[in-house]
């Protein structure tokens, strides 16, 4: 038996989205709906369970879209705005469930957001007119053990630069989650072998002190070699069939509501 996990992109933009305000850029300006991003984040399914990857602002507008039915836990990859500030739409999926919904995310990330949400960490009001949740930090995964299960899969956690910055990087299963990231060290590289799909970031055509360009990105991907690359986290600068057009062969360009389907052994969860 196998345990069945889809994740759908929700947005695979960059922190000002697609299109940018102001901007008449072919990409701002194009009509194929695949070059309108919102900003980065995912939705897993594992199982009859519902996980985020960041809830960035337009978390509101993207469960809408995709009508997610639930969210058991959030994987947070690091406290910037375009990846954290749709924290209070949570309380929506709070008041349905009545319950509390666990964070996870690096101890930086975790002091940043219980700091700046403090009143999301509070108990539960009559009429859960606000986000309750319950933060919990996650150690770095160590001789490729995972740090916890989701419902089943193992999930791997991994520290990656993000200029000054560390962010999280997953593995679910095998499927992984690589945004805001500048660098991948050779361990990682190793940890992230056997890939299903890959979901990389990959933001501009030129070098960026704080995220992959595309060059970059097209090399990280070949060495990790999963089955399936897509990139995400890029700025209006990258038009979707154009860079699709460059794109090495099982490597292509995430769009949003994208869904794939992995699954993963009952018997090694």
């Amino acid at each position: 038996m196998s345990i069945p996990i889809t994740l759908t992109v929700l947005g695979c933009g960059s922190s000002s989205g697609s299109p940018a305000i102001g901007c008449a850029c072919p990409t701002c300006v194009s009509t194929n709906p695949k070059n309108q991003r919102t900003r980065c984040s995912a939705w897993l399914g594992i199982n009859g369970q519902g996980w985020l990857i960041d809830t960035g602002p337009d978390l509101r507008q993207q469960a809408l879209r995709e009508n997610l039915p639930r969210v058991d836990g959030v994987l947070y990859t690091h406290p910037h705005a375009d990846h954290l500030n749709g924290i209070d739409d949570l309380r929506a999926f709070c008041y349905r469930q009545q319950t509390a919904i666990p964070v996870y995310g690096n101890a930086f990330t975790i002091a940043n957001i219980t700091h700046r949400f403090d009143y999301a960490f509070l108990p539960a009001h009559a009429h859960w007119n606000k986000p309750v949740l319950s933060a919990h930090t996650l150690p770095e995964s160590e001789h490729r053990q995972p740090v916890m299960q989701l419902n089943g899969v193992p999930l791997w956690h991994h520290g990656l630069p993000h200029g000054r910055w560390t962010t999280s990087a997953y593995r679910i299963g095998n499927i992984a989650w690589l945004t805001d990231i500048n660098h991948i060290s050779d361990a990682v590289i190793t940890a992230l072998q056997g890939l299903d799909y890959l979901f990389l970031d990959c933001l501009m055509e030129a070098a960026y002190p704080s995220h992959l360009s595309v060059a970059q990105a097209f090399d990280f991907a070949q060495r990790i070699g999963a089955k399936q690359t897509y990139f995400i986290h890029m700025t209006h600068q990258l038009e979707y069939q154009a860079l699709s057009r460059r794109c090495p062969p099982n490597m292509a360009v995430a769009y949003d509501g994208l869904r794939i389907s992995s699954e993963w052994p009952a018997k090694a969860a």
